[in-house]
């Protein structure tokens, strides 16, 4: 495998990469990540199964997608491709540490704020379905967001894991529940970077940095309701981003029915006590 990816680098590059050293770096539950160096010029390689080649070719127009906004920092694609066994991806390297500076994180607020601004687009999805962790995310356009985060996030959550042989609520009442909760809240749609956690941000030299998306055309209200999520954001962040784009009122309620979305796929994912998270999120929601 590594032998393949100096080949490709060099045929990329235009000049002959021989890797010298090899680092394994920490973090991330799906995909293997390394550090690796000629000597002079270093790269970021997530490797992974062959058959994870179609993800990753979905997360590089993601990072595509978000650094052509000109809005947040994103790592810079390199090269993409595979091996007899594996896939792998190229990006370039950054020395980080976590995000937790409170004017990096004011700034990243701002950032993502500017995201949730940039663009116009009447209608909520993707040109294309991709993946959150490595479950697929069916991103249909839909004019009704009530109807598009109904159908497309809890209702596909909800049948995956019925095919684990887990019904943790009826579907098609449950979903029509959401629906109509969402029923008149109409956001503009906005792109978003659809797995926004605390792991997916750092700090780096050149600022905030924020990696491995999961875009899509939504509310805005859904990055920001997952970043209270798995350990949340420094508070700053939160006061960066309104001081440029304030929440509306609603919001308090309605996190809760996007993060059930994540929940449900931790469980899908990761299985444990995430089901029992789930089910008390499904409670709160159907006591509104």
């Amino acid at each position: 495998m590594w032998q393949a990816i100096s080949e490709q680098l060099s045929e990329t590059l235009m000049f002959s990469y021989t890797i010298r050293e090899k680092t394994k770096l920490s973090g991330g539950d799906i995909s293997e990540s390394y550090m690796i160096s000629d000597g002079e010029q270093r790269y970021f390689v997530k490797v992974n199964s062959r058959a994870f080649l179609a993800n990753f070719e979905v997360e590089a127009e993601n990072l595509k997608a978000l650094r052509e906004t000109r809005t947040v920092f994103v790592p810079e694609f390199v090269d993409i491709g595979h091996s007899k066994h594996n896939s792998f991806l190229i990006l370039n390297y950054l020395s980080t540490k976590r995000l937790e500076s409170s004017d990096a994180s004011f700034r990243f607020g701002q950032q993502l704020a500017e995201l949730h601004s940039w663009g116009e687009q009447k209608e909520f999805g993707f040109d294309q379905d991709n993946y959150i962790g490595s479950t697929i995310q069916p991103n249909q356009w839909n004019r009704k967001w009530s109807r598009f985060f109904a159908d497309q996030r809890i209702g596909w959550q909800l049948q995956l894991i019925k095919e684990k042989g887990v019904t943790l609520v009826d579907i098609p009442e449950f979903t029509k529940l959401i629906q109509d909760l969402l029923s008149h809240h109409q956001p503009r749609p906005s792109l978003l970077h659809g797995d926004l956690w605390h792991g997916n941000v750092a700090n780096s030299a050149f600022g905030p940095i924020c990696y491995d998306p999961s875009c899509y055309w939504g509310d805005r209200e859904c990055d920001i309701a997952m970043t209270e999520l798995f350990g949340g954001f420094h508070e700053e962040f939160y006061r960066g981003y309104e001081s440029l784009s304030p929440l509306s009122s609603g919001y308090d309620e309605r996190k809760h029915i996007y993060n059930l979305y994540h929940i449900l796929n931790h469980y899908n994912l990761f299985g444990g006590h995430y089901l029992d998270d789930a089910q008390m999120l499904i409670e709160r929601i159907q006591a509104y």
